[in-house]
């Protein structure tokens, strides 16, 4: 039986972890601050420790207006997180190539190699996929 998905919200954007699927989804809506990415970070961690190997991580930008350049230290905390807890596989829906702030150049630094890193326009594609 699956267990519900647990839901936070912080200043508009979602964040979505279903222990039984392995998955955390994280929405970003609007212009995101450096405190909005801290407070996005600090309900993310303990969500990544109730992962299991192998987790997907989904990124959806598709309501993201605009983030901070501050935010970025908060956005690779998530990512080191993920890669010490084993994720297996990235998901990320940009709709819009220039939203794409650095996640790929990002991704390159701080996950390993066994990290599967998938970009789509949108979230019918991404489903589809994962």
């Amino acid at each position: 039986m699956d267990e519900p998905a647990q839901i936070h919200e912080v200043s508009g954007s979602t964040i979505q972890a279903n222990v039984s699927r392995n998955r955390i989804e994280l929405r970003y809506r609007g212009r995101v601050s450096t405190a909005e990415a801290k407070a996005i970070s600090d309900e993310v961690m303990p969500l990544i420790a109730q992962m299991r190997r192998g987790f997907t991580f989904l990124a959806d930008l598709s309501n993201l207006e605009a983030m901070e350049l501050d935010c970025v230290p908060y956005i690779t905390r998530i990512m080191d997180a993920c890669n010490a807890s084993g994720i297996g596989t990235v998901v990320r829906i940009i709709p819009d190539p220039r939203k794409d702030i650095g996640f790929n150049i990002l991704s390159i630094i701080h996950y390993g190699r066994g990290v599967h890193v998938l970009t789509f326009q949108d979230s019918a594609e991404a489903e589809r996929a994962i």
